[in-house]
């Protein structure tokens, strides 16, 4: 935010300097408040809140447009929010301020201090469109407590944080016809489709761009005015809204075609397909005479299942006079079909999210990988290397295997029952599942199947190897590589990637699943690195019965051996264990990205 900074006395200059350290923001006179303000996103005034009122009141115009107001008092024992609260903006500054400072913020909104929905933000905040209703009836409603019904028609951030926060006075309901005004006064939806109006409950309707339109176009169709008006009455006949559309796909060779240049010109990002990629893809309407002329039997419903990652197609071909289209949507926005969304009918909305699990502590795991735990139907686990009781977040009814005991073939058959019954399943793996998580072979089979699936990524063990070592992995001038990997066991390790090859860096190396061929991979190391270099085996990091061993490089077989280390070792190699000499230039008085030169 572009901030000015208005300090009334010089009792607040030490507060004020706080503040500019937060904001970046620049000093001004109270005197030119007025002139400048246009010209800043926020205000923030230190001392009375009577000058701050008086100063600002011949400008005050909108919330919607007014920037965001902050006073603070002299001392900096008061941050209050006093105008543009969370609209502009004051709410959130008040709380920066008021942490840099230690102290509790004054913020009289009611939302937010009920912990309330800011009805008037959702759209700002995850990229919806402005929605449409009377906002004002609707937040007096809902601040109010008086029952709302909440549809949600898709998937994404937004109604994953509605959904996770829902009020007590919210009731999530399924199918427009459940709202009735015996029930409900209030209705929020959250939906690309659009609906009849509801008889006496009042409704704010929220569209978020989630789809995708698959465009044919004859040769030069138009006028272009024309074949846009007629596409945005065809998606109004279907129900769905313009405004809902996030990008449009067609084939390569419409790439000048001026309904194409108009809709670029709009804005929309459009994604250009070879006829070869869209031949790919099997679609319910495949045309002759299309493949034929283009060389690909669809056009529109190919595009769009391809631009939405091979999504699941919502609108089949609608013809036009000289264009088709077709419209898709990305699987990871389907909502479950128990009970069935009113956005796809009977389509399921199946996906797989392969988690990373972190190093072993539940608290490690990352906010979006225990979402998914929690949400759930089936958690596939690498039971052998993931402990349980990061399962223990389940929802009631879901289903928790361990793998270690399955073959491949076992685990793919399980999650795709699973998946073919419209469920959402959470495959978790150790650590990250990037460094040797064995998931291409279960990524191959979801492709082979067109499975919907993720990642979310995990701490990796060498991550917590470097905090349990207390150690920073990267010294100036002595080492700014980490090296992960393995010895050679039975899985045979490239030419190029010998570990004595490796180890000519002097690099911190992280070693991976190779206690068990600890002698080979010390034999190794000796070649390149001094027989004194530092190293540490870690067992069971950040288990509760976590291990760690510290010694030389010319005792790391033996320190394995003695103390019966695992495959669940992280062997540690590198002078940045416990290196507490190498200063950083970071705090290099002379380096100027952080200190000024000649400043303490």
């Amino acid at each position: 935010m572009r901030t000015a900074i208005i300090t009334i006395t010089a009792a607040g200059d030490a507060v004020a300097r706080i503040v500019q350290q937060e904001t970046q923001g620049q000093s001004i006179d109270r005197a030119d408040v007025g002139r400048l303000w246009s010209d800043f996103d926020a205000f923030v005034f230190i001392g009375a809140m009577g000058i701050c009122v008086r100063t600002i009141a011949p400008y005050v115009a909108d919330k919607h447009s007014d920037p965001a107001v902050v006073c603070i008092d002299s001392t900096g024992r008061h941050v209050v929010s006093v105008l543009s609260g969370h609209v502009g903006g004051a709410n959130d500054l008040s709380r920066h301020l008021a942490a840099a400072l230690g102290v509790e913020p004054i913020i009289t909104t009611q939302s937010d201090n009920q912990n309330l929905w800011a009805l008037d933000m959702l759209a700002q905040r995850y990229g919806w469109n402005e929605p449409y209703g009377n906002m004002q009836k609707a937040i007096f409603a809902f601040v109010d407590r008086q029952p709302t019904a909440l549809l949600l028609d898709i998937r994404d951030e937004g109604t994953d944080y509605l959904e996770r926060t829902l009020p007590s006075h919210v009731t999530l309901v399924h199918n427009i016809k459940d709202i009735t005004p015996d029930s409900f006064k209030l209705a929020i939806i959250v939906s690309p489709k659009s609906y009849d109006t509801i008889k006496d409950v009042p409704t704010i309707h929220y569209v978020p761009r989630v789809l995708t339109l698959g465009l044919g176009l004859a040769r030069q169709a138009g006028p272009v005015d024309e074949v846009r008006r007629n596409i945005v009455n065809d998606l109004r006949t279907n129900r769905y809204d313009l405004s809902a559309i996030r990008d449009i796909a067609t084939v390569d060779i419409k790439a000048d075609e001026p309904v194409i240049k108009q809709l670029q010109q709009e804005g929309y990002h459009v994604h250009f397909f070879t006829a070869d990629e869209l031949c790919t893809i099997e679609v319910p309407t495949p045309s002759n005479i299309v493949a034929c002329h283009i060389g690909t039997p669809s056009v529109c419903e190919a595009a769009a299942i391809l631009a939405t990652d091979n999504g699941q197609l919502l609108l089949p071909k609608e013809k036009g006079t000289n264009y088709t289209i077709a419209l898709a949507i990305d699987r990871r926005h389907l909502r479950g079909t128990s009970p069935k969304s009113t956005l796809c009918c009977d389509i399921a909305a199946p996906h797989i999210e392969i988690v990373g699990a972190g190093p072993g502590d539940p608290d490690l795991i990352s906010v979006r990988g225990r979402r998914f735990l929690e949400q759930a139907d089936l958690i596939l686990y690498a039971g052998s290397l993931v402990p349980r009781e990061l399962t223990e977040c389940h929802k009631p009814g879901a289903v928790v295997r361990s793998s270690a005991s399955m073959a491949l073939e076992e685990q793919c058959a399980l999650m795709k029952e699973f998946y073919d019954q419209g469920k959402l399943i959470v495959r978790l793996h150790t650590g990250d599942p990037c460094i040797f998580g064995a998931i291409q072979e279960q990524m191959a089979f979801f492709d082979e199947h067109q499975m919907s699936y993720h990642i979310t990524p995990g701490i990796s063990s060498f991550l917590a190897a470097a905090a349990e070592l207390r150690s920073q992995f990267t010294i100036p001038e002595r080492t700014q590589t980490i090296i992960l990997t393995r010895g050679e066991g039975r899985t045979p390790m490239p030419d190029k990637e010998k570990l004595h090859l490796l180890a000519r860096s002097q690099s911190t190396m992280c070693i991976f699943l190779s206690a068990a061929i600890v002698d080979d991979v010390q034999r190794e190391l000796l070649q390149e690195y001094p027989e004194d270099t530092p190293v540490a085996a870690c067992y069971h990091l950040t288990w509760a019965d976590q291990r760690i061993y510290r010694g030389q490089l010319k005792d790391l077989a033996r320190i394995v051996h003695d103390n019966n280390l695992t495959l669940t070792t992280m062997l540690v190699v590198g002078e940045s264990i416990d290196n507490r000499h190498g200063l950083s230039e970071l705090y290099n008085r002379n380096f100027t990205h952080l200190f000024r030169k000649g400043t303490t």
